[in-house]
């Protein structure tokens, strides 16, 4: 199955969260199949906090994949944003 879910990145204490499409079957930080944005949830000041390509995860989500419920409460929030 096909899911759209977060990998983590950055440094320890400081999270960064990529959006990707992945192989359920692969680690949560391992091989994907495309990056659709990103989540900083210490993004401070002018940073920018959350990026999502909507028109990709519209895409993904009518070709079956699965949004995490993490991702898609972050959906929720970019579109509400635009």
């Amino acid at each position: 199955m096909v899911v759209i879910r977060l990998a983590r990145g950055g440094a320890k204490k400081r999270p960064f969260y990529n959006i990707v499409v992945a192989d359920s079957r692969e680690r949560r930080d391992g091989r994907f199949i495309e990056r659709l944005g990103f989540y900083n949830p210490m993004a401070a000041g002018a940073e920018q906090g959350l990026r999502v390509a909507l028109d990709r995860v519209t895409y993904w989500a009518e070709v079956g994949a699965q949004l995490s419920p993490t991702v898609a409460r972050l959906v929720v929030q970019a579109k509400k944003a635009a």
